[in-house]
């Protein structure tokens, strides 16, 4: 089997999809691996490091029309699908539902598809989680983020000028990224409240050194596959009534809350916003997916009555070394899982639960029932 490693082509995307140390072990197993030259620069990975990792280098390009299997970070546009081999397959963090026309394009090419954010929340696929790795950034990254653009310290100082309080940081949803930006704010001295639709998670929030707060309800905010899914529209109206509260005595908010891994609920309104206090910040850690807070405009920064909101994209990109490090893990995880090393070949199981699970285009058709939906109706 022959794997290709394009360079990123997406804009302030500086992560690859393949480091050496993950062809290393590629290439260990009887798998080719063609890399276009420059794909690791951007996150310091060079050329010289994959040649001795046993990868060969593509200047021609010839190689993504041959190999057998793409591995990418961001989804591939229409003209690059139309690059590769017919009947190849393509390995990556894809977010079909946001990239109806390529979708379009792999089902036309027979492209055999997997989207990493769908891989399935379960034991054995748990090496292979994208969205955990680069949400565990995110959340890291929301905070120092905050903490710049705060006009206050996060920790308590005692001085001889008297006692500095601690900053208050409120973060919405408790997933990955949520706990990794209340382990974060913590470390740095902050006081932590958090809040998600699951309870399950108070534990683990009390365990980083966070206060918990949450609605009362007997609705289950998760789904079989470990994700948040939609809840009444009471139960709405309470968390809406909890966050303002929270919100309005907080300096900084963090919100991390998606819906099936890809959409944004609007927690945050333009009213919340004028009631928190002047020099207040909001990191919008769901910007991509239109953001969290009424008033985020995804990629920038915006002030309302002295409240900054911040819209960052693609936080991961910014710690390019590490994020391409667990990302290549991840994808390496994903092949070996499958990978048959004594007849040399990738076993396409389609009854796998985790190849189901992921599989968005085959054969020439949109098989990820969601995204077949949403393309029967645009």
């Amino acid at each position: 089997m022959k794997i290709a490693v394009p360079k990123e082509s997406g804009v302030g995307e500086r992560r690859v999809a393949l480091v050496p140390e993950t062809t290393k072990k590629l290439t260990g197993k009887g798998i080719e691996v063609a890399i276009q030259p420059g794909a690791g620069e951007a996150a310091f990975f060079s050329d010289a490091a994959y040649r001795q990792a046993g990868a060969a280098l593509d200047a021609t390009g010839e190689a993504l029309g041959t190999a057998d299997l793409v591995l990418r970070v961001q989804p591939p546009t229409p003209a690059e699908v139309a690059l590769l081999r017919e009947g190849a397959m393509v390995l990556g963090t894809l977010l079909p539902s946001r990239h109806l026309d390529t979708v379009r394009a792999l089902a036309a090419r027979k492209i055999t598809a997997f989207s990493t954010d769908y891989i399935p929340r379960i034991t054995r696929a748990q090496s292979m989680d994208t969205l955990s790795s680069m949400a565990s950034i995110a959340g890291y990254k929301a905070v120092l983020l905050a903490a710049a653009e705060l006009p206050k310290y996060f920790p308590m100082f005692m001085t001889a000028a008297g006692t500095v309080l601690p900053a208050k940081v409120f973060v919405i949803g408790a997933g990955v990224a949520g706990l990794q930006a209340i382990a974060t704010a913590k470390r740095l001295g902050a006081s932590i409240t958090a809040t998600d639709t699951r309870k399950t998670v108070a534990e683990q929030i009390h365990s980083l050194g966070g206060k918990f707060v949450g609605v009362e309800s007997a609705e289950d905010a998760q789904t079989a596959s470990g994700y948040a899914k939609e809840l009444s529209q009471e139960f709405y109206r309470k968390q809406g009534e909890l966050i303002g509260q929270q919100c309005a005595v907080s300096d900084v908010v963090i919100t991390t809350a998606l819906i099936g891994g890809v959409k944004a609920p609007k927690l945050i309104t333009a009213e919340m916003v004028r009631r928190m206090q002047p020099g207040a910040v909001i990191v919008d850690l769901a910007a991509e997916a239109g953001g969290n807070c009424e008033l985020c405009k995804p990629g920038e920064t915006v002030v309302e009555r002295g409240v900054s909101i911040l819209g960052p994209l693609n936080l991961p990109a910014s710690m390019p070394r590490d994020a391409s490090m667990l990302f290549s893990r991840n994808l390496t995880s994903f092949v070996l899982a499958f990978w048959q090393e004594k007849e040399k070949r990738f076993n396409l199981d389609l009854t796998d639960e985790i190849i189901r699970g992921c599989l968005v285009t085959h054969g020439g058709e949109v098989v990820h029932g969601p995204t077949r939906d949403l393309l029967g109706r645009s």
